[in-house]
């Protein structure tokens, strides 16, 4: 079974589903890391050279590859649930945590980032509230499990999510 962590950016997908996969004892994957190492680029030069679109497409693609492997905690990027096809996909090959957080962590999380393309042109937190509105229905839409931050601990978080999903 894999488990998928979504959530909008700076949500913690990464570093929760780094140490639910080693408590969980399975293989975890970032799938903007993936793009990144299948490309030889990152997400901001496939922004700039092919677009949003062309970067959807590469995320798709490799959705698509890395649920074919077994047991996984996948951490996706924020857009991903943009895609029916990657919601139908996620939700047929495992359970979905999505990781709720305020747009204010985003903000502190992000305030010296120059690597998030969305980011990078524009009032952040205008561009933060814009993709929260299109975006959180999609998440709660697909999610099993949804963990509202707020000011936990990953521990905490962590502790959440088994005992949402009933794991041993």
């Amino acid at each position: 079974m894999h488990i998928f962590i979504v959530g909008p950016m700076a949500s913690g997908k990464s570093t929760i589903g780094k140490i639910l996969a080693k408590t969980l004892r399975v293989d975890f994957i970032d799938t903007d890391k993936e793009i990144e190492k299948k490309a030889g680029v990152d997400i901001s030069w496939i922004f700039e050279k092919e677009g949003e679109k062309g970067f959807r497409e590469r995320e798709r693609g490799i959705l698509k590859e890395i649920t074919k492997k077994k047991d996984l905690v996948i951490s996706t990027g924020g857009g991903i649930v943009l895609l029916e096809e990657n919601r139908k996909l996620m939700s047929t090959k495992g359970k979905i945590i999505y990781l709720e957080t305020s747009i204010q962590v985003q903000l502190n999380r992000t305030i010296n980032d120059k690597l998030r393309p969305l980011l990078g042109k524009g009032n952040k937190r205008e561009i933060l509230k814009a993709l929260k509105k299109e975006r959180d229905p999609l998440y709660h839409e697909i999610a099993d499990v949804t963990i509202n931050q707020k000011e936990k601990k990953s521990g905490q978080i962590l502790s959440e999510i088994i005992n949402e999903l009933n794991i041993k």
